[in-house]
């Protein structure tokens, strides 16, 4: 059974910054492409940035790049989303995302594991 819990989310003010971690537990996840989504009040889950098995590729949203950093450590199973310069949009509920492919996968629809979800509340 594949598990993802991330954690690092709280309140933090305007310019701040949080740092997201995604633990995969289950299996080896050496072969498998990670993503970061959100889903802000009201509104549909977006993507916000995705890393493949080795970490050489990424893909950032346009609403963050720039402001984000995708990166994992395979030895450990973690994925993590550095977030800086946060505004009020990036509120919402994070969630991290796995499947087994080689490719680096940007589409929801792609994954096939998803954890809880950790909020981030970005206050102005």
């Amino acid at each position: 059974q594949v598990q993802l819990v991330e954690s690092g989310g709280g309140l933090v003010q305007t310019g701040g910054s949080l740092r997201l971690s995604c633990a995969a537990s289950g299996r080896t996840f050496d072969n498998y492409a990670m993503g970061w989504f959100r889903q802000a009040p009201g509104r549909e889950r977006e993507s916000v940035a995705a890393i493949n098995w080795s970490g050489g590729s990424t893909y950032y949203a346009d609403s963050v790049k720039g402001r984000c950093s995708i990166s994992r450590d395979r030895l450990k199973n973690v994925v993590y989303l550095q977030m800086n310069s946060l505004k009020p949009e990036d509120t919402g509920v994070y969630y991290c995302a796995a499947k087994r492919s080689l490719d680096i996968l940007v589409s929801e629809y792609e994954y096939d594991y998803w954890g809880q979800g950790t909020r981030v509340n970005v206050s102005s």
